[in-house]
């Protein structure tokens, strides 16, 4: 991939994906696979104002060796230095850059109950500070090829050419493949936002989903809920994009209010494993059975992690006419995947979807009904022929998605 190709993309993530100002410091979050790409980002930071860049490198197998060797008691306790430097950031509010590459299957063969209690315990730890930054600081995750992964995504090409052909996707679905990604940004934040505004508009009380797969579900929203899509802004009115690519409008649904079966449209990729061909059947907002082909056990680990995994946190509206979804590539990479269609979310929501959100404690949001766990993880229910209705406050039927796609 040209070198001035990538630098325009580094400096998308620096400049739209957190908006880096003079004087921010910023961590970045990295695996190994594109040290060249990681150092261009670091350099955008600067040239944008940051006082500081901290770049936290990782390797996918070293981790695997981690959790197969480590006993689970050292998997689940925290140094004190680990404590004091989250207890640092809770502080400082670095804003925090996400680049993911690694292998989609990277983690397959380690025994996930393990690391399920591993992730339990810390949380306990972790959430009171976590919580502390909640809707605080600027944050983004977009993406690089790894090796292992684009072979995975382009099998029948050479290492090199799935890597080259694995850049020119990214490139393309994240609007960072033009002269001017910045400006493209502008523009498309500016089509989601008018998406967001007529959604807002209608009072809607219920979203109802039905497909020929066999989808028919339907979730309650709650009252003073916002659809949000684009960019967003910090309790300090900070903007950023925290998804690149996004293609997506979406709230956070009513807690408890969750009835029907949904079928999966796409693979998910869970702790390095993939979750495929699987259904989900919901009652009173939980979801009370599923099934799948592969890996049905780690999907019923995931919606067990707390008291809350099993309830929904967003439901995300996205056309199959994406440019993810008409690429005719499957990621294997939710980033990605999530935005090629409309798809839901397990786990955690987001406060910021009450509308005037930073007048309310974490506590009042979630009374409203925002679900609080300690995962959120999106899964894709979208097909070419999903229709999706609307039922407002004052009783009225309004088409919001036809045979795949918006329909106003």
């Amino acid at each position: 991939m040209k070198k001035t190709v990538i630098q325009r993309y580094a400096r998308l993530i620096a400049q739209k994906g957190v908006n880096i100002k003079k004087g921010d410091e910023v961590i970045v979050r990295a695996a190994i696979d594109q040290p060249e790409f990681i150092k261009y980002v670091v350099e955008e930071c600067y040239k944008a104002g940051a006082k500081k860049v901290t770049v936290d490198f990782s390797y996918q197998p070293i981790s695997k060796l981690d959790y197969r060797y480590r006993s689970l008691k050292t998997l689940s306790s925290m140094e004190d230095w680990e404590i004091k430097k989250l207890e640092r950031r809770s502080e400082t509010l670095p804003a925090m850059i996400y680049i993911e590459s690694e292998d989609p299957d990277g983690l397959a063969g380690i025994d996930q109950s393990k690391v399920s209690k591993a992730h339990q315990a810390r949380y306990k730890i972790t959430k009171p500070i976590t919580d502390k930054m909640e809707n605080r600081y600027k944050w983004c995750i977009a993406a690089v090829p790894g090796e292992k992964w684009a072979k995975k995504v382009f099998p029948h090409l050479k290492k090199n050419a799935a890597v080259e052909k694995l850049w020119e996707m990214i490139l393309y679905t994240s609007r960072a493949d033009g002269d001017d990604p910045v400006q493209a940004w502008n523009e498309h934040n500016a089509f989601l936002l008018s998406r967001c505004d007529y959604l807002n508009s209608l009072g809607i009380k219920k979203l109802r989903y039905t497909s020929s797969n066999g989808t028919d579900f339907t979730v309650g929203l709650i009252d003073d809920a916002l659809f949000l899509g684009g960019s967003e802004k910090t309790i300090d009115g900070e903007e950023f994009n925290p998804n690149i690519p996004s293609e997506e409008v979406f709230t956070s649904p009513m807690r408890g209010q969750a009835d029907g079966v949904v079928y999966a449209t796409r693979p998910l990729s869970y702790r390095g494993q993939l979750i495929e061909n699987f259904s989900i059947t919901f009652k009173d907002g939980q979801a009370v059975d599923v099934h799948a082909e592969k890996n049905e056990e780690l999907l019923r680990q995931m919606i067990n992690m707390d008291e809350s995994a099993s309830y929904l946190g967003e439901c995300a509206l996205v056309p199959f006419d994406s440019p993810i979804r008409n690429s005719e590539v499957t990621f294997l990479n939710t980033l990605f995947d999530e935005n090629a269609c409309c798809h839901l979310a397990f786990g955690a929501g987001f406060e910021n979807c009450i509308k005037d959100y930073e007048k309310y404690t974490l506590e009042e949001c979630r009374q409203k009904g925002i679900n609080d766990s300690m995962i959120h993880v999106d899964f894709m229910i979208g097909s070419e022929d999903l229709n999706i209705d609307a039922i407002t406050r004052d009783g009225k039927t309004v088409a919001i998605f036809r045979n795949g796609n918006w329909a106003f």
